[in-house]
């Protein structure tokens, strides 16, 4: 039973440290893909070690014990016996059951979510296509705003207006376009939308809470570095100051759509992106590390309660 707790004490204390950790590094100039990548990741992690815990109250011997139906059964059998059930049965139990609920609300979640908003993005699309003129990927729309924005779907396509090839030099206009591209290729827009499922089925975790409004930060960080690499900070960062706020769907991840401030700022004075090497060095070492760090957590504080059980 201290394995399984510790393993539960491990996942709990990364759900909540781990965005802290995430946003400090950001802030001060981490890569943000690499953000992103340790986020899900440690989403991950927590679940899984959540399991093994719950999985180990209900295994007591390891291997050797019962499934939830028979520890259902045992529990059941000691009330009619007038004895209490033990501990682990109860609480591996009622963990299971807990699990058990959440996945299913998680699955349900992300199934309704997904739906909901395909059928927005096939609406929007079914009148962009009507309203606007093709160029490659880009749908274009008369209109004076500048404005672009990117919508996933089979396939993805970019829709910006008129107004932003009139007010945006060549330049900036190649810089937008590069950064929306960059949503699409990196899959931005599944990104947010687990992000958002994760926090609709455990609003009670930080680190499932904050994933919606984080991951839309961060990846329009990526997008900022990836469309940097191809047109150059000034360039990105101009176009960043005149594209509208306002126009964008809510399926949609536009160029203005959030964060503008700690945007211009790393645009201005943040380091240069990473080169593709050592990024992906970067997100592989940040993924393994998010992934024990649960695990090692547990293991300290599987230490400290022996240490204190049995003093030396």
């Amino acid at each position: 039973m201290t394995v399984a707790v510790s393993l539960l004490i491990g996942a709990a204390l990364m759900s909540w440290l781990a965005p802290t950790v995430l946003a400090r590094r950001v802030v001060n100039g981490g890569d943000p893909l690499v953000a992103v990548i340790a986020w899900l990741t440690s989403a991950a992690a927590v679940a899984l070690t959540t399991l093994g815990g719950v999985v180990l109250l209900l295994l007591p011997n390891h291997g050797f014990g019962e499934t939830l139906l028979a520890a259902l059964g045992n529990c059941w059998s000691s009330v009619r016996h007038g004895t209490p059930p033990s501990v682990e049965a109860v609480s591996g139990v009622v963990g299971a059951l807990l699990l058990l609920g959440l996945s299913v609300r998680l699955v349900v979640g992300a199934v309704g979510s997904a739906r909901r908003r395909a059928r927005r993005r096939e609406d929007h699309l079914a009148v962009l296509r009507v309203a606007a003129r093709r160029d490659g990927e880009t749908l274009w729309l008369e209109h004076d705003e500048p404005l672009a924005f990117s919508l996933t779907g089979r396939p993805g396509v970019i829709v910006a207006t008129d107004g932003l090839a009139r007010k945006l030099t060549g330049a900036q206009v190649d810089a937008v376009l590069a950064h929306e591209r960059a949503h699409l290729t990196g899959r931005h827009h599944l990104i947010v939308a687990i992000g958002e499922a994760m926090a609709s089925a455990f609003p009670f975790l930080p680190l499932f809470k904050l994933a919606p409004g984080m991951l839309r930060e961060l990846v329009e960080l990526v997008a900022d570095a990836a469309a940097v690499r191809e047109c150059g900070a000034d360039a990105v960062r101009s176009a960043l100051l005149k594209v509208s706020r306002h126009g964008a769907p809510g399926t949609a991840l536009a160029m203005s759509g959030t964060s503008m401030d700690v945007r211009v700022e790393r645009l201005l004075d943040g380091p240069a992106p990473a080169s593709r090497r050592r990024q992906l060095f970067s997100c592989g070492l940040a993924g393994v590390t998010a992934m024990v760090l649960p695990v090692l957590v547990a293991a300290g504080a599987m230490f400290a309660v022996v240490a204190v059980a049995c003093p030396a």
